[in-house]
């Protein structure tokens, strides 16, 4: 059986600002996320990026990029093996 794998790329523009709300979405998903990785912004940009792999129903996990989506300054990315 082959498992699929998705991940989520999760740019963030102006982290400061939107830190709390992105926090609560992600643990209200969190049964939703294997794992994940955050990348702070260097002295060349000031946008964070956050790579989750997600696991769980295809439903639970469309609910979870929408909500994402649904930012100002958040743009979500996804890539399927």
């Amino acid at each position: 059986m082959n498992e699929r794998i998705e991940i989520l790329g999760i740019l963030i523009r102006e982290p400061e600002t939107k830190t709390h709300h992105l926090q609560d979405i992600m643990t209200s998903y969190g049964c939703s996320i294997r794992t994940r990785l955050g990348l702070n912004g260097s002295e060349y940009s000031k946008n964070g990026l956050i790579i989750l792999e997600l696991k769980g129903n295809d439903e639970e996990r469309e609910n979870f990029v929408l909500k994402l989506g649904q930012f100002p300054g958040i743009e979500v990315q996804k890539m399927e093996f």
